[in-house]
């Protein structure tokens, strides 16, 4: 044993110069690979969550991708509590001063909540765009259809954007008119902003399921991001829509008799959404390409993130394990449905699952949430294991001639026809 204050000051001078560090060049990383997206600085960190949480890695993740133009609507839940735990917070800023904007709404309605964002964005942007069209002698027209026509598909074409709006913001403080005034308040949202909805299963599938069907209806630029523990977590572990067949949790305590709920394929019928089915655990690249994509989709998009939970009555630092069983046993499957792959000829659907290779039971058997049901019930558990069996691969089998599914040329009819 040492004396602990000694070594506090050391340790602090170590922190201090660690943060000193400078942050690796956003537009030199390989977003493309998992270890090169790991280069970007992480805007979110010291969460206070479960240890081993499996929710917290891709919120990590956006704001590692996204972090800097995000501005989030985080359903009441576990997300909401590590996440806004006040006066602290684990969002933080990059050396820019630039980082999520973070806001808490009702559990019911956060998906309303995080769509009046991007309503509230594009309205302020339009706006921007109206005035600059309105000062374009003074502004100089090159100027404004530098802002106006920027490409910002990608970080550079962020910086570059964010370099001009500084620029005009500049040239604008030298105006002395209403309208040049005006501009100043809302030219930052000529930038772009990515909207995030961030909750659990229990709001997404189940109380706030109304509101988030609307929100996809929408056909709004929304991110819904469903941090699925297939259970309610902050609540004390109550059964979900999302909670599997035979798993045991409150008011489920003889087995869950009824299967889960397909969010997915619920969202996939409205054929404009981009819908991904991720694994950290069990696909880390399937995970950050899914990410990427939903972000680029000028539309709403749902990722739902398979979150291995204490409440599941697993050892998680076997997180990553318990997910990859999940995956290989057919459980969880990994998938993306894109709707821009419709305009090329090429089936929305991808099934990134290979066939199941590991019997549902020796995955359920490592979780307490299933296992226990052998103890108190085994006769009931039995019957389950069979039904939960066939229906992961009946399962596999219906994604799997979705995704195979050819797509004929659409020829779009010219005016002579």
């Amino acid at each position: 044993m040492e004396p602990q204050a000694p070594l506090r000051e050391q340790e602090r001078r170590n922190w201090d110069f660690f943060l000193q560090l400078p942050e690796f060049d956003r537009e030199k990383i390989r977003w493309t690979t998992m270890k090169g997206a790991m280069m970007a600085q992480p805007l979110f960190e010291f969460s206070g969550a479960c240890s081993g949480c499996g929710e917290t890695p891709y919120i990590r993740l956006a704001t590692q991708l996204f972090g800097d133009r995000m501005i989030i609507a985080n359903a009441t839940g576990c997300s909401s509590i590590y996440g806004g735990n006040l006066p602290t917070t684990p969002y933080t800023t990059n050396p820019d001063g630039r980082g999520p904007a973070w806001n808490n709404s009702l559990f019911e309605d956060n998906a309303e909540f995080g769509l009046g964002f991007r309503l509230a964005i594009d309205h302020h942007r339009q706006r921007a765009e109206q005035l600059l069209h309105d000062l374009r002698d003074e502004l100089g027209g090159e100027a404004v259809a530098a802002l106006l026509d920027a490409d910002q598909s990608d970080e550079s074409g962020i910086f570059a954007q964010r370099e001009r709006i500084d620029a005009m913001r500049r040239k604008l403080q030298t105006l002395d008119s209403p309208k040049a005034r005006r501009l100043l308040t809302v030219i930052d949202y000529l930038a772009r902003k990515s909207v995030w909805i961030i909750g659990g299963d229990g709001w997404a599938y189940d109380i706030g399921f109304g509101g988030l069907d609307h929100a996809l209806a929408s056909g709004r630029n929304i991110n819904i991001l469903v941090l699925d523990t297939e259970v309610y977590s902050n609540t004390g572990g109550q059964t979900s829509k999302a909670t599997p067949m035979g798993a045991v949790a409150k008011f489920s305590a003889a087995g869950k008799p009824t299967p889960k709920k397909d969010l997915g394929m619920i969202a996939m019928a409205y054929e404009n959404v981009y819908v991904a089915s991720v694994a950290s655990g069990g696909k880390d690249v399937h995970t950050l390409r899914a990410f990427r994509e939903a972000e680029s989709y000028d539309g709403p998009s749902l990722i739902l993130a398979y979150s291995p939970c204490i409440a599941h009555g697993v050892d998680l630092s076997r997180n990553l394990a318990q997910q990859n069983m999940a995956v290989a046993s057919g459980h969880w499957l990994l998938y993306r449905y894109d709707p821009r792959r419709l305009a090329k000829g090429l089936n929305p659907l991808q099934l990134d699952s290979k066939k199941p290779t590991l019997p549902l039971r020796d995955y359920y058997q490592t979780e307490a949430r299933f296992s226990m049901l052998w103890r108190t019930h085994p006769d009931i558990a039995e019957q389950y294991i069979t039904q939960a069996q066939e229906a992961v691969l009946e399962h596999y089998h219906h994604f799997e001639q979705l995704a195979g599914l050819p797509v004929d040329e659409i020829e779009v009819p010219t005016k002579e026809a």
